[in-house]
């Protein structure tokens, strides 16, 4: 009897469920405290209950009514099994939940901003390849450059005669038929890498300001206290191995809650300051010092790179190698300095990681930035200025081996520095324990990778694919890797915060300067006059003007022309929008402070 009283229970909800519009239907199924099989078999029977009063609802319906109408619930039934097999084919989803339970929210941030990286890099790589590289195939020419395998790490070579390099794109109008659509690959190419760098910027303001209303405003008010144990539970998880990771996951957060809770100010003597200051300072100078000394090195070695390439070399293998001198020298700096940088903050003993980790980053941050500065300097004031052909495809050359190297350094960093670590700390010096996770070094790396990839588009456009394929790699290595070769954290922290700071560091000052970089070469620098979209121009900039020269004798565009002139080349347009801009970010800001209070109120209320 109580059987059929659940089944007559099921019909009534499989027919009341069939009678609702789809997108009341899809929130029904997802109320639904049932697990996610009793959910799907219940859309299964409500999708057979739709067929059923499509095909009766008629007496005699039409052929074609009944193909259309069939058709549209196949499609509805392939929509969803293809939105769960997507679902499923979320390889990252579990992987982020066990790191998460496993090592605390200081090493998930890593992996939460790689994963975010990735899909940057994969909407970058979409954009360009779609409106500058797809056209470019239309007008391509045959390469006639042998291919020896080399370049693949080289990037010269046959990729010179490709679509990877700015040098190999026409100056020309493509048009396949006379009278037909045309496309003016000029200001395809501009306008892509500019409103590409618009949408970068906007998705940078839109991600810090989501992460900070999430991370700063509304996480921080809640104190670790019964309603973690109480309210956190999904009790639809019914798997056994979900439900040890879900266990893990809370008692991990509920020791980041409880160290905040239970953090210790240390008070220490006069004496003891004036030390701990003494060796911060000592620290900080040889800092930067080093940094220093690593500028000045790859300066003098860009500059005799450039010598050597313009005499050239007798043999091609001599050459090849030469080419690497330079990527593999700045990534050799770039890796090694970071470790010994983390090494000085072991001697300062801070009081929290936090600190460790932050003061780590800042460091990384000088040292990455500035050997990207000397390099840009290098790039666009002598690179340009000399006799090379074509300057713009041989800085996409150098920054395809820096990219290509800085990753296989990236693969080595995790083999030297924490599996050999793990070996040597298990087995020879037992005292010294698993390494644990360095978080500052592993994410300047990423942003020094993505700050690269911004500059390299404009001369190398599908560069953010080749990076999008390096962080998937990454991604995984350096997942096996912590699950292989390191510990979690000694002391357990929470780190709310911590992704904000990633992509604030990643808007300032790697976009900023990237933004200024993309400038100086669009509105300063004269382009080659024997390749490029830009050849025979004053600078890739002029392309847009005489192209509203054009468009100034056609009465149609004169809004084009109008905005131009009143808008885009007005000091006072970009005044006012910084205005604007500073006003709602003031309204934003007060906003959330009287939220904040809300919270605080209703939180004494609770």
């Amino acid at each position: 009897f109580c059987f059929l009283c659940g089944f007559d229970a099921e019909e009534d909800l499989v027919g009341s469920l069939a009678n609702m519009s789809t997108k009341e239907r899809i929130k029904a199924i997802q109320k639904m405290p049932e697990t996610m099989r009793k959910k799907r078999e219940i859309r299964n029977k409500v999708l057979k209950e739709i067929t059923k009063k499509l095909r009766h609802r008629d007496a005699q319906p039409s052929c074609c009514t009944q193909c259309l109408q069939g058709a549209a619930v196949s499609l509805r039934r392939f929509g969803n099994t293809l939105s769960e097999y997507f679902y499923q084919l979320r390889v990252w989803h579990k992987t982020l939940k066990i790191i998460g339970a496993e090592f605390g929210t200081s090493v998930l941030s890593y992996f939460v901003f790689l994963k975010w990286l990735l899909h940057f890099n994969m909407f970058s790589f979409l954009i360009n390849f779609s409106f500058i590289t797809i056209p470019q195939f239309l007008a391509a020419e045959p390469n006639n450059l042998s291919f020896t395998g080399l370049e693949l790490l080289t990037g010269a070579g046959y990729f010179q005669q490709t679509v990877l390099y700015y040098g190999f794109y026409t100056n020309t109008t493509i048009s396949k038929m006379e009278n037909g659509p045309s496309y003016n690959m000029q200001l395809a190419y501009i306008f892509t890498v500019g409103i590409y760098f618009v949408i970068c910027f906007l998705i940078l303001l839109f991600s810090m300001a989501k992460f900070f209303s999430r991370n700063f405003i509304y996480f921080q008010e809640f104190p670790v206290n019964a309603s973690k144990l109480f309210c956190t539970w999904d009790f639809n998880i019914t798997n056994e191995k979900a439900v040890k990771l879900k266990q893990k996951n809370l008692y991990t957060q509920i020791k980041e809650g409880l160290s905040e809770v239970n953090k210790e100010v240390l008070n220490f003597s006069v004496m003891e300051r004036v030390r701990r200051t003494a060796i911060h300072l000592i620290v900080w100078v040889a800092s930067l010092g080093i940094a220093a000394a690593a500028c000045t090195g790859v300066y003098f070695l860009s500059i005799n790179n450039l010598e050597l390439f313009m005499k050239g070399y007798e043999n091609y293998l001599e050459s090849q190698t030469a080419m690497l001198v330079l990527p593999v020298v700045v990534s050799l700096l770039n890796t090694s300095i970071p470790f010994f940088f983390s090494w000085l903050g072991h001697l300062e003993k801070f009081q929290t990681p936090g600190q460790h980790i932050y003061v780590t980053i800042t460091r990384n941050t000088i040292l990455k930035m500035s050997i990207i500065g000397i390099l840009c300097y290098y790039w666009l004031d002598i690179a340009a200025t000399s006799d090379s052909q074509c300057w713009e495809t041989l800085v996409g050359q150098d920054i395809y081996r820096l990219v290509l190297v800085d990753f296989i350094f990236c693969l080595l960093g995790s083999f030297f520095g924490e599996f050999l670590r793990r070996i040597i700390g298990t087995k020879i010096f037992m005292s010294l324990g698993q390494p644990e996770f360095d978080i500052g070094r592993n994410v300047l790396d990423l942003i020094y990778a993505q700050t690269l990839t911004w500059i390299g588009i404009l001369f190398s456009p599908l560069l953010p694919g080749i990076q999008m394929i390096a962080f998937f790699i990454v991604f995984f290595v350096k997942k096996v890797s912590l699950m292989r070769n390191c510990q979690p954290p000694r002391k357990v922290w929470r780190t709310t915060q911590m992704t904000t700071s990633f992509l604030f560091l990643l808007f300032c000052p790697s976009f900023l300067g990237v933004l200024s970089v993309t400038a100086v070469t669009v509105w300063r620098l004269k382009p080659s006059e024997e390749c490029g979209p830009f050849r025979g121009l004053s600078s890739m900039y002029a392309a847009i003007t005489e192209w509203i020269q054009i468009l100034e004798s056609n009465n149609a565009s004169k809004w084009v022309v109008w905005i131009y002139h009143n808008l885009i080349t007005r000091e006072l347009f970009f005044f006012s929008l910084s205005c604007f801009v500073l006003v709602v970010s003031y309204l934003y800001w007060q906003i959330t402070l009287v939220r904040k209070t809300m919270i605080k109120c209703l939180h004494k209320q609770i």
